[in-house]
């Protein structure tokens, strides 16, 4: 499969551009960004050619991976899933729920396949894990812990200016949404509070009747750093498993993921639609801050 990468941030060079050029189904054909130098070396690191327009990368592939801030990269997957071609975009896909769904009707009727990378998700243990806790049933209470900061000295993340505006909800957020709506099942009502240095609470009932709760926050202090996920009830305690920061290895399995579902398979568990759903949570949770009241969910 021809791919083409827009996007030359940090995380276009820890994950998306090296998994490309090592994917032994992948033809890395260019790279397109917003900064026409940094193309060129990430480009030039990878065997690629670098893109002076998005639009004539589109034209050249088969898919587009994208490594953009989430309404840079909605923009540019619309386009390119008119254009016909197969969408492997990062999390959150866009940060509003009509630009997601515009992406997932654009790909429907185009007849395009659809990843979204939440990265943990694509490793074997995790995966084992919700699929597990799935069989199981019968969870009361699911509740995550995501706290870091990404504004210590040397960590490329926090010069994201996307990610200084938006915090923790928008950044860490899809990863907690992604572990808990298959195990809980869809999310019906959304209560979230936003406190000093990014401390987002968000509080979520699910349709069976479980309860989830999510503390996040990208620049919290150091000593309250923690990345904790558990599941309570009639099956006991299970601990999500740690796994180690394989970004490479995850972002090759979703090509695999990608490259199955265009080759006519099955629709991937992590697919545009899922995506879509992440985003409507955090967009609900949002509102809940900015209005401070219960947001209900269709």
């Amino acid at each position: 499969m021809r791919f083409g990468l827009f996007g030359t941030g940090p995380w276009a060079h820890q994950a998306h551009a090296p998994a490309l050029a090592a994917h032994q189904d992948v033809e890395f054909v260019g790279v397109w960004g917003r900064n026409a130098e940094k193309a060129a070396a990430l480009a030039g690191e990878h065997g690629a050619e670098p893109y002076a327009d998005a639009d004539a990368l589109i034209a050249d592939v088969d898919a587009i991976a994208v490594a953009l801030p989430p309404d840079v990269q909605a923009d540019i997957a619309l386009r390119a899933a008119k254009a016909g071609r197969h969408l492997l975009l990062d999390k959150p896909p866009a940060f509003t729920a009509a630009a997601a769904d515009g992406i997932v009707a654009a790909a429907t009727e185009a007849e395009v396949a659809g990843v979204v990378f939440f990265t943990r998700r694509f490793m074997p243990q995790i995966q084992q894990f919700v699929e597990g806790a799935r069989e199981a049933g019968g969870w009361l209470e699911a509740r995550v812990d995501h706290l870091g900061s990404i504004f210590q000295p040397g960590n490329p993340f926090g010069e994201s200016a996307w990610r200084k505006e938006s915090g923790g909800l928008w950044d860490v957020g899809p990863h907690a949404v992604a572990l808990v709506l298959p195990v809980l099942g869809p999310v019906t009502e959304v209560t979230a509070l936003a406190g000093p240095r990014d401390m987002t609470h968000v509080l979520m009932r699910h349709a069976e009747g479980a309860i989830s709760t999510l503390s996040l926050s990208v620049d919290a202090p150091a000593k309250l750093e923690r990345e904790d996920a558990v599941l309570y009830g009639e099956s006991g305690v299970a601990v999500v498993p740690p796994v180690p920061w394989l970004p490479v290895e995850a972002f090759g399995r979703a090509i695999d993921a990608l490259i199955g579902a265009a080759n006519g398979g099955e629709s991937p568990a992590l697919d545009l639609r899922f995506g879509a759903e992440v985003v409507r949570v955090l967009a609900a949770a949002a509102e809940s801050i900015e209005k401070g009241r219960t947001v209900t969910l269709a």
